[in-house]
């Protein structure tokens, strides 16, 4: 009666043990989907033709390493054979030719052993070529145009006054020159060249005082001294010195949410308008 449970105790861990090494076994092929795949050259390279190493020779080792047993094992692409392995292979066989044209090979689904070739097993995968992934690639095309959308509604919502605070970090002083329709034109423009940057300085808090602060320069209703460090009234009264290191406009912006600063910010917008 012992010995039977003894046995049935060890048959248990025996049990156990197996299910915890076959649970923790690599499979590189796991998820591996049976479809059409489409291959291309990294860097942007297109030659007119390109053909990659496809089985192991003494001169030119080819070897995937499997992690299950320790070993390297030789590769030897053939048109005849499911196994990539040469020691999985058996009976005669035909050796196959991998070349990319223009930058690109495209591998049907029934070519299932060069796929995992190109995708797993070859070490210079993801290196040399790499997969196209067309979903994911929808999926940064879809976040690109959605973000592009969303600064394209921006520059429609927006006031005049807020969209020339934007456009003068891109066009500077000239800024002034434009028309409503050119300004509204050149933000369009901006938004759909670079939609992140459009939305994130619509999002700056201190843009629109940055631009007050322009305008009132440009208009001489505050002066600059030539060293970029104190500001002026017209009649030469000081209004604040520069911090170290800081932008003057950026400072001056700063200025004017302090107590001090409310004051004069209102005299520049109602002397602008």
């Amino acid at each position: 009666m012992v010995s039977a449970t003894l046995s049935s105790f060890l048959f248990l861990l025996y049990y156990i043990m197996t299910t915890q090494v076959q649970k923790r076994k690599f499979n590189p092929e796991k998820g591996w989907e049976i479809k059409d795949r489409v291959y291309i050259l990294t860097q942007n390279r297109s030659p007119i033709s390109w053909t990659i190493q496809s089985k192991h020779t003494l001169r030119k080792p080819l070897f995937w390493f499997d992690e299950n047993t320790g070993e390297n094992k030789e590769i030897r692409y053939a048109t005849n054979q499911k196994s990539l392995f040469v020691s999985d292979q058996e009976g005669y066989v035909t050796l196959g030719h991998v070349i990319f044209l223009d930058g690109v090979l495209e591998v049907p689904r029934q070519q299932q052993a060069l796929q995992k070739l190109l995708s797993i097993y070859h070490p210079q995968a993801g290196t040399l070529w790499e997969e196209i992934d067309e979903v994911a690639e929808a999926s940064d095309e879809i976040e690109d145009l959605e973000l592009e959308l969303e600064a394209l509604n921006l520059v429609k919502t927006l006031d005049i006054e807020h969209l020339e605070a934007i456009m003068r970090t891109e066009l500077g002083s000239t800024v002034t020159d434009l028309s409503s329709k050119e300004l509204k034109r050149d933000a369009y423009r901006f938004a759909q060249s670079d939609p992140k940057l459009f939305i994130e300085l619509s999002k700056d808090e201190d843009i629109k005082l940055r631009n007050l602060a322009n305008r009132a320069v440009e208009l001489g209703i505050l002066n600059l001294t030539d060293d970029n460090t104190v500001f002026k009234l017209a009649n030469g009264k000081k209004v604040m010195t520069v911090p170290f290191d800081q932008h003057p406009y950026g400072a001056l912006a700063a200025y004017f949410k302090t107590d001090e600063g409310v004051d004069l910010m209102k005299s520049i917008m109602k002397k602008i308008s």
